[in-house]
């Protein structure tokens, strides 16, 4: 198939149509402005429908209106953004909706600046909103990785009625990169007889909600959901090790930082110093299996991100006293260059040993 060079944030849209997504609710924020900006001119043609929010708030509870219609339906923002459509998120969770919600992270808090950033990982991966919920987080580190990832998402939120969320940065959306457009592995999707589409009078009307008045039905419905999510860990968790095996330090990095990292471990291993890298893919399921991989000689591990520092958190879960975990971060819109990585594995190994 023939590759284009396309910049992120018009993939993202690009491969959401090609995943089916028909409907698009969103409202503008830099870095992502390109994604409405294509779904405004792209939908149209294929009889999808593109509508500009007042505010992100009145975005996401559309995207819950037309998901519980079981169309196929996104939105996209930037952090603040995502912030603002949090109870949404959990509502869409709660009431068991499937769509996808694109965060091209920069950096914060508060409105923060508009340079790239990672530092939403906790409100990615633990919530937001209120209540026992969770969604799928995806972190792409690639242009074509994002195309892949946005493609399959439709079909991943609709096989488990749940939000998925693609999380990139903002390099990643601005970044241009060549690009082919796959189509996504084959799932056994299961039928929207769910969906509040109309009786036409042949059967009771579907009642989509999140509110439960008697805490045994709310407990009820918590206790599927977790069964849910217990399913989710067990089949989609995803990650790419690289050289962990003989690793005596291993980084733990995603999206744009792991590709600065991944030049780092090479600068390593010139010098004599083995080092190794795990990029999950997936941020909730964590893939904590891949830990399991690691080998012996491993001393350290060290999470690398532009935040000042969250995902370590997962690490440390994930290294579970086997090895002491060590930090290097930028933030605020800063990224970290592999000669920063370098260092601050050299300094870590000489403190640990």
């Amino acid at each position: 198939m023939e590759k284009v060079l396309m910049k992120g944030n018009e993939v993202v849209g690009a491969a959401a149509i090609r995943g089916g997504c028909r409907y698009f609710f969103g409202y503008p924020i830099t870095p992502q402005n390109e994604v409405p900006e294509y779904m405004s001119r792209e939908l149209p043609k294929v009889g999808g429908v593109f509508l500009q929010a007042e505010s992100e708030v009145a975005a996401i509870n559309m995207v819950y209106g037309a998901a519980g219609s079981g169309a196929r339906v996104m939105t996209s923002s930037s952090s603040p953004g995502i912030a603002l459509k949090q109870e949404g998120i959990s509502y869409i969770a709660g009431a068991e909706l499937p769509c996808v919600i694109v965060n091209m992270m920069r950096g914060g808090p508060g409105l923060g600046g508009i340079q790239p950033g990672q530092a939403d990982y906790f409100q990615a991966t633990r919530g937001g909103g209120n209540g026992d919920y969770r969604h799928i987080v995806y972190a792409p580190a690639s242009v074509q990785e994002t195309a892949d990832i946005m493609t399959e998402s439709f079909d991943v939120a609709d096989q488990y009625r749940i939000p998925v969320m693609v999380l990139g940065d903002g390099m990643i959306g601005q970044m241009m990169e060549p690009v082919e457009f796959r189509d996504p592995p084959k799932r056994e999707l299961p039928s929207k007889e769910w969906a509040a589409t109309g009786t036409d009078g042949r059967r009771s009307p579907n009642i989509i909600n999140s509110l439960f008045l008697k805490p045994e039905e709310l407990e009820e419905h918590n206790i599927k959901l977790a069964e849910k999510h217990r399913r989710i860990e067990e089949a989609e968790v995803r990650w790419e090790s690289h050289q962990i095996e003989d690793a005596e330090v291993v980084f733990v990095s995603y999206g744009t930082s792991a590709r600065i990292v991944r030049n780092a471990v090479e600068i390593l291993r010139e010098e004599g110093i083995k080092a190794g890298l795990i990029r999950p893919i997936t941020l909730w399921p964590f893939p904590f299996a891949a830990f399991e991989e690691i080998g012996p000689d491993a001393k350290a591990l060290i999470s690398v991100e532009m935040s000042m520092g969250q995902m370590i958190d997962d690490v440390k879960i994930a290294a579970a006293g086997r090895w002491p975990v060590g930090f290097y971060g930028r933030s605020g819109g800063m990224v970290p260059d592999q000669h920063g990585v370098v260092e601050a594995a050299r300094a870590y190994l000489k403190e640990v040993q």
